[in-house]
């Protein structure tokens, strides 16, 4: 059996752990610098605030509706994600962190064990030692416990917040239920072309033949029937895989027009890929250096353009792909726009130990120490305490986070006081 464990509204019932003020009002959580919404509570759902609404736009719809905004507090997200993920692996061995804020979990116990039972000590556990709220689904395979863990946050009263498919009747009736866009893995383009064959419930869909699932889409839809129909072929994933691809992009903390702000900007975003690079020890081969005007400004010329570069050898190095990226920059920039937004894509990714050789060219080999003495300090001290000589020694990137929460969990001076 497997499990999968979801916290309610996780961004919101994070900041109300800490300020249970907010418990019954609607919040809505921004993006970076504040720009639109990420995440609601129920409430704020209930009211009609739409996901990825531009915050300056609905200013007046918050204060009319008495909406909580928050900007996204990253570092407090993600401490009670872990804490809430380390509690899980007291219940099994083998955990698939899925996202921030679920996790699915292999359950190897006796056939006479009650599962709702366990649910519960699950659930109660996690909200008495962070006072996060959940919801649990168990059911024989992945995307079984997707279907009962939506069951569960749906009828919380009727379920507790625990729902178990341990039974071909309840497999069925779950399966009536559950229209067919809103199965796990069931795109807009796949719910249309399955819509066309008269598939609208989950149900439905496992009713099709194998041999018209595989030769209509591919082996992966087919493990998806198999995996509805109780079948066991999603298996659980490394919880620390490997990215193909590292990003950094951010908008501007004021537009920029000269080149040599930007430059200054797309390097320090270079070097936070490079860092990031080595922190899963990969190398990479290519890099994308994107570059955007601002879209928001009176008679502001429209612009967003990018270039790939293909570098002379793999590399980790904060040197070598803030050159490139730097370099890049001089190709994209043109005089007269007011540039908003930049970001660095490092791709083309290789292990460090284990990448193809050039005869020509190599990597100065006096890079690989200094990486890793910058590396060390840089985690001894505090992040960004050396940077590279092209960034701008005096300037700490600070996004606009104009309702910014304590960081209760990981600043000793932010610690919550209790009076």
């Amino acid at each position: 059996m497997f499990a999968l464990v979801d916290c309610n509204n996780f961004y919101a019932s994070c900041e109300r752990v800490f300020q249970p003020q907010f418990r019954n009002t609607p919040i809505a959580i921004l993006s970076n610098n504040d720009g639109c919404v990420i995440a609601r509570s129920d409430e704020a759902k209930a009211i009609g605030l739409p996901m990825g609404a531009p915050a300056f736009k609905y200013k007046q719809f918050f204060k009319a509706h008495n909406i909580q905004v928050f900007s996204s507090n990253y570092p407090l997200y993600g401490d009670m994600s872990s804490r809430v993920m380390s509690i899980l692996k007291q219940f099994s061995p083998d955990v698939e962190i899925y996202s921030i804020d679920e996790a699915f979990l292999e359950l190897n116990i006796l056939e006479n064990s009650n599962l709702n039972t366990l649910g519960h000590e699950m659930r109660n556990r996690i909200l008495q030692w962070t006072g996060l709220p959940t919801c649990v689904g168990i059911a024989p395979t992945k995307a079984l416990t997707k279907i009962a863990n939506k069951i569960a946050r749906k009828f919380p009263k009727e379920t507790e917040g625990i729902f178990v498919i341990d039974s071909e009747e309840k497999r069925i009736k779950a399966l009536k239920w559950t229209k067919i866009k809103d199965v796990w893995g069931i795109g807009r383009q796949l719910e249309k072309r399955l819509t066309q064959q008269n598939v609208h419930t989950a149900y439905d869909f496992t009713q099709l033949s194998d041999t018209w699932v595989k030769s209509s889409f591919s082996i992966t839809e087919l493990h998806l029937k198999k995996d509805l129909e109780g079948i066991v072929t999603l298996a659980l994933e490394d919880d620390h895989p490997v990215k193909k691809s590292i990003a950094t992009t951010r908008s501007f903390e004021n537009t920029y027009t000269d080149i040599n702000d930007i430059k200054e900007r797309v390097a320090t975003f270079a070097n936070s890929c490079a860092e990031k690079l080595r922190k899963q020890n990969s190398n990479c081969n290519m890099l994308i250096v994107l570059l955007q005007g601002s879209r928001f400004e009176k008679n502001a010329q429209p612009y967003k353009n990018s270039i790939t570069v293909i570098l002379p050898h793999c590399t980790n190095s904060s040197l070598t792909i803030v050159k490139y990226a730097t370099k890049a920059i001089e190709t994209l920039y043109k005089k007269g726009i007011k540039y908003k937004r930049a970001g660095v894509i490092v791709t083309g990714l290789v292990p460090t130990d284990n990448h193809q050789l050039d005869i020509f060219t190599s990597e100065n080999p006096k890079h690989q120490p200094l990486m890793k003495a910058i590396d060390d300090l840089n985690k001894k001290y505090g992040d960004h305490k050396l940077k590279l000589a092209n960034q701008d020694l005096d300037k700490t990137w600070k996004m606009r986070q104009e309702h910014l929460s304590k960081q209760y969990t990981t600043q000793f001076n932010e610690i919550l006081i209790i009076k």
